[in-house]
């Protein structure tokens, strides 16, 4: 973070951020990584093709992979130049960029442009994600509207109304719950509220301290355990 700070201050361009607070979460996150055994991350590369498929990093990453497990990852350029445009170029977060990267990845491995169109494609193209930032291909848009499958996707119930989603979920619930409810099986909502809110403290320095209690207290056989550094005592007695 800091060295991206810095180059957009080399650029000329203010950042009014706390220098000082993003040097300390740097720190902290990578003593997280050393605690945890995760590699460290690295800056990358400047690359100008972003900003033509602006493909998020968590889907480059599964698309690199998913070509390198297949020993094709020299393929990669071919499927970021794929899909984009032909679909009215959305806007690249979730689920636009899952379907975006999906369809260039079947193209490009099939040989075939659009042989397989999966069916959130095909849901996209109908427009149950909304307007298209920008007109689709008009042939490819008439050939997946015209295909067998979209039109029994056409015929899937669509979502109901705001009111009728209300009358369904129930009321009571704060808008993320509700929003929750009206996509997700309510059992795994309800499993989701029990398991509570997930921790919000952690220190990476006592990581080899639980390291070191959870081995020991794998060896029931150990009667006395002692522990000594500058500043620090610890004795453990147990039953022989």
């Amino acid at each position: 973070m800091s060295v991206a700070i810095a180059n957009l201050r080399d650029l000329g361009l203010g950042v009014d951020v706390d220098d000082s607070a993003v040097a300390e979460m740097d720190d902290w996150f990578t003593a997280l990584a050393q605690a945890e055994g995760l590699a460290h991350g690295a800056p990358g590369e400047f690359d100008r093709s972003y900003f033509r498929h602006q493909m998020p990093g968590g889907m480059m990453g599964t698309l690199k992979r998913q070509l390198a497990e297949m020993k094709r990852l020299h393929l990669l350029p071919q499927v970021l130049e794929e899909v984009r445009a032909d679909l009215g170029y959305p806007i690249m977060v979730t689920p636009f960029s899952q379907l975006v990267g999906s369809q260039a990845l079947m193209n490009v491995l099939a040989g075939k442009r659009y042989e397989n169109v999966p069916d959130e494609v095909t849901r996209y193209v109908l427009g149950r994600f909304g307007a298209p930032a920008m007109p689709l291909n008009p042939e490819l848009e008439d050939r997946i509207k015209s295909s067998r499958r979209a039109m029994e996707l056409e015929a899937e119930p669509r979502m109901g109304s705001l009111d009728e989603l209300r009358a369904k979920v129930g009321r009571g619930y704060s808008d993320e719950e509700f929003l929750l409810r009206a996509v997700m099986p309510a059992d795994q909502v309800d499993a989701m509220k029990a398991a509570g809110p997930a921790p919000r403290d952690y220190d990476p320095k006592t990581r080899a301290l639980k390291y070191l209690v959870a081995e020991l207290s794998k060896r029931p056989k150990l009667g006395r355990v002692k522990i000594t550094k500058p500043g620090f005592a610890l004795e453990l007695n147990g039953d022989r």
